[in-house]
């Protein structure tokens, strides 16, 4: 596979950003550097990917179940949230079909992530390694529940090297979408990087970092979150590496940082006409 999407259709490849919501977290927190002082607004947005071979979601953002799914979660994880509109209520606003979506592809299986899952009927695509993960997850049960109706749908990195990782999955079969395994937050967690019809570049890294300042020092979580957070500490700092390495050719997209969506465009039905 190419690293220079030679092969990408000429028209119809777009994304848009749906935000669902957001939650507080100190600067601090979120990587090593940031101030205690310094209050952040943590994202939870799925993003739509239209292609003219179907169309899909990374990620699920938080849903019309969010308060029942945040009271699975332990005390300690149930900060303060704002909630917004959920994706399937975004999509019909917008003039969206939902029955257009051809499948929801996770970043990982955290709760934030797949609260919306529960509101879309339609596959996901998961890493076979993130659904064992999730199953031990004793502290995250909202995946298990929001997909156990669903058809859990895996695939494997069974090309070759792309933009520095060593593996990937191009799920187009055009460059179009390309996914690569990073799995050091859990143990399934991938990066997804998208390349439109307009010739926008964008790396969805999920919980790679949790804010930009992450990738632009290649700085990873400080030490209590690491313990807390990630599955392997290390594999985030190779990653971060790599990543940072790409910002001059890609819009990075933490997953929790309200500020990187902004180079992706909103969803309305004028956007979509």
């Amino acid at each position: 596979m190419s690293n220079n999407y030679s092969s990408v259709h000429s028209s119809g490849i777009e994304v848009f950003a749906l935000p669902t919501g957001s939650y507080s977290a100190r600067a601090a927190f979120a990587f090593r550097g940031g101030s205690f002082f310094d209050r952040r607004q943590f994202a939870a947005t799925a993003v739509l990917v239209r292609h003219p071979s179907g169309d899909l979601l990374i990620d699920a953002g938080f849903g019309r179940d969010f308060e029942r799914h945040l009271e699975i979660l332990p005390a300690f994880r149930r900060s303060a949230h704002t909630v917004g509109a959920p994706v399937v209520d975004q999509l019909i606003d917008a003039g969206y079909d939902p029955g257009r979506l051809t499948a929801i592809l996770l970043t990982h299986s955290h709760w934030d992530h797949v609260s919306g899952i529960a509101d879309l009927d339609v596959p996901v695509l998961i890493t076979r390694e993130e659904i064992a993960y999730a199953g031990r997850a004793a502290g995250d049960r909202v995946f298990s529940e929001v997909s156990r109706d669903r058809r859990l749908v895996t695939y494997a990195f069974d090309e070759g090297p792309f933009e520095g990782f060593s593996a990937s999955y191009d799920h187009y079969g055009d460059g179009s979408l390309v996914v690569v395994p990073a799995v050091g937050h859990t143990s399934g967690s991938v990066i997804v990087f998208v390349r439109t019809s307009a010739g926008e570049r964008f790396a969805f890294i999920g919980d790679l970092a949790w804010q930009l300042e992450a990738v632009e020092r290649t700085v990873d979580r400080p030490w209590l979150m690491r313990r807390l957070a990630d599955s392997d500490p290390a594999r985030i700092r190779e990653d971060l590496q790599r990543i940072s390495g790409l910002a001059d050719r890609y819009h990075v997209i933490p997953a929790h940082d309200a500020r990187a969506f902004q180079s992706v465009p909103a969803l309305s039905g004028e956007a979509l006409r």
